[in-house]
């Protein structure tokens, strides 16, 4: 296995409320309009990105970690599959309100990991908003009956958003993206959503979008979620400031704000993801040397070891 950074070209998605903003901001190169998402780092059956160059240029991340499963790394070997997907969502319009569900459920049911998943806003309107749980303590017969009702806004928790903002979803939180917000999510490996409200909004044959009221009430945590503030400090790393954003049994998330060089490492635990969020770097790592810029992914094999990064930028890094 030849091991170096390898940069990846995306999965595309149009759902209707998608927009441009990944195309003009994100250089995001695809004739698909809406663009909704770009599954970044994906190793899913619905979309997996693919390598551009070296001499795994072609191949799809699936097929590489497939391949090559020392890349993922020794804990991320211990899931049945690859545990992340990292993607960019353009919300132009509401996205519906949704639940997923955990790994028990969802493996029972759906034969697939349940999804737990965090956001980073990385742009947003002015009084851009998500739904992030409910206001009060609800019932399975007010939730049903405010869904029937078309008056399920009536109940949930809407959160102005600002960028930069952070939101840690767990499986079974009800949540939805507001239009107007452009979002990094970093979740478990999953694709599985149950819709409860669209605004009634219709698919592409005008018939309205179905609705997963039954799965719903199963997963969905009726209590409002009081989400912890991060307790993590900014740590100094060369010339880079590096906070985490998140540490869970699923992934783990540091936001990178380089001013200069790092030297990190990659060891054989996990691969790691780095995702360019804004400005300009170099990245090296043995021979091979990429030059990144905002909307650019890579991924790091397991066992790579010593690579640098060297900037004006703020990246995330993920792995697990």
């Amino acid at each position: 296995m030849n091991r170096y950074p390898l940069r990846l070209r995306p999965a595309f998605k149009d759902n209707l409320w998608g927009g441009d903003r990944l195309k003009k901001d994100y250089h995001k190169q695809t004739d698909m309009t809406p663009l909704a998402e770009s599954w970044e780092l994906s190793c899913h059956k619905d979309g997996s990105s693919f390598i551009e160059n070296g001499p795994y240029a072609g191949m799809s991340l699936a097929d590489y970690v497939k391949t090559f499963p020392e890349a993922a790394g020794t804990r991320a070997q211990a899931f049945p599959a690859f545990p992340i997907l990292f993607k960019l969502i353009d919300a132009k319009d509401n996205l519906s309100v949704q639940v997923h569900p955990d790994d028990a459920y969802a493996l029972r049911v759906e034969g697939e990991y349940g999804k737990t998943e965090m956001w980073v806003v990385l742009d947003c309107q002015p009084g851009a908003k998500l739904v992030y749980g409910f206001k009060r303590p609800v019932t399975k017969e007010e939730f049903r009956a405010h869904i029937q009702e078309n008056t399920l806004m009536e109940l949930v928790n809407e959160v102005e958003v600002h960028k930069g903002d952070v939101f840690f979803i767990q499986s079974g939180t009800l949540h939805a993206i507001g239009k107007g917000i452009v979002i990094a999510e970093i979740q478990q490996n999953s694709n599985t959503t149950y819709r409860v409200y669209d605004y009634g909004r219709k698919d592409a044959n005008g018939n309205p979008r179905a609705l997963h009221i039954d799965k719903a009430l199963d997963v969905t945590n009726l209590e409002p979620y009081h989400p912890e503030e991060s307790q993590y400090p900014i740590r100094e790393e060369g010339g880079a400031e590096v906070q985490t954003l998140a540490d869970c049994p699923y992934f783990y998330t540091d936001r990178i704000s380089l001013s200069g060089e790092t030297q990190r490492m990659v060891g054989d635990g996990s691969f790691e993801g780095i995702f360019c969020a804004e400005g300009t770097l170099a990245l090296h790592a043995g021979e091979t040397e990429l030059s990144l810029k905002k909307g650019d992914t890579v991924f790091l094999p397991a066992g790579l070891g010593a690579y640098t990064l060297n900037g004006q930028a703020q990246c995330l890094s993920m792995r697990v």
